[in-house]
Formats: structure tokens, C-alpha cells, sequence
């Protein structure tokens, strides 16, 4: 896998992969746990792409999660707390050599110095 891109990650966890949803709000949100309920898609296989710090719209989806992704804030932004509290492995700040595609594998590696995105 390449990289894909690169921020600050919240905490030390080990590289977890899972199928890329770039999630702009709560129709979002609403569509993957609709997704979820019928077995389209299975709890850990998602890692989320969100661009806002403060996404409370996630707050329903945390224990489904394989990862978080946020191309703004920092570790003390409202995600990065959270993502903390459910030892979810999240990436702030992330910068894209490209930006990656909706529907595609991630990995997201957070045992390192940075949080890493690879595809």
C-alpha cells in the first residue's frame, strides 16, 4: 500500500484497515447505519473521512468504526477526545498527496511518530 497521506495521530495503535466513507453529515451517517443494520457493510470495516474537528454528527457510529480521519484540527479537537475515550484510532490534521476515494481499502497506521493514511 502507498501512502496516502499524513497528520497527527491522537494515540499509539496498531495499523487497522477498513473501507473509506467520506462523511459530510447526519444523511451520512444515517445511510451507513442503515447499511450497517442490513449487513451491507460489517461493524470495524470502516474507516470515516470527515473534515470538521468538532463532527458531533459521528457520535452514533464510534463503536461501529475501525478508524477516524480528519484533514482539520488537533488531538484536542472534539474528535480526538473521543476517538480517545473509545480507543478508536484517529488522524488529525491529515494532509493528501490525493485525496482518497470514497468505497476504496485504507489503512490507517497510528504506531508510529505520525498517523499515516495508505491505499
Amino acid at each position: 500500500m502507498d501512502e496516502l497521506g499524513r497528520g497527527q495521530k491522537v494515540f499509539d495503535h496498531p495499523p487497522v484497515q477498513g473501507v473509506l466513507r467520506v462523511m459530510e453529515g447526519r444523511d451520512d451517517v444515517i445511510n451507513l447505519l442503515d447499511e450497517l443494520d442490513d449487513g451491507v457493510v460489517a461493524d470495524g470495516e470502516v474507516v470515516v473521512l470527515v473534515r470538521d474537528a468538532g463532527a458531533t454528527f459521528l457520535a452514533p457510529l464510534y463503536h461501529e468504526l475501525a478508524g477516524i480521519i480528519c484533514t482539520a484540527g488537533t488531538l484536542r479537537s472534539h474528535i480526538g477526545i473521543v476517538s480517545r475515550e473509545h480507543g478508536l484510532p484517529c488522524v488529525m490534521g491529515c494532509e493528501f498527496t490525493e485525496p482518497p476515494v470514497s468505497g476504496t481499502t485504507v489503512e490507517l497506521d497510528c504506531s508510529g511518530p505520525d498517523g499515516i493514511v495508505r491505499g
